[in-house]
């Protein structure tokens, strides 16, 4: 199990960046939340298979078809384990 904290930075509120990440975090198996930040990013945090965690970090660095990516700030960081599924949280 792997894991990583993300902050998307772009035009991502309000393109439904936030519910696409979670559609595509559940088909990936990953757990984990994604939320909006008063700074006007997005930020994620992922967990599950490395594979599964670099096809979802790809997916960030372009989002949902509305959304303009400037860029992903990345860190690899230690799995928490406590999450049963990826879902918006405030």
């Amino acid at each position: 199990m792997w894991a990583f904290h993300a902050v998307v930075k772009g035009e991502v509120q309000g393109v439904g960046f936030r519910v696409s990440a979670v559609l595509r975090a559940e088909r990936l198996g990953l757990t984990g939340w994604v939320r909006n930040t008063d700074e006007g990013d997005v930020e994620v945090w992922a967990e599950g298979k490395s594979e599964e965690l670099e096809s979802f970090y790809s997916w960030l660095q372009i989002g949902p078809s509305a959304a303009r990516v400037d860029k992903v700030l990345k860190t690899d960081e230690r799995p928490r384990g406590f999450y049963s599924r990826f879902s918006v949280t405030f």
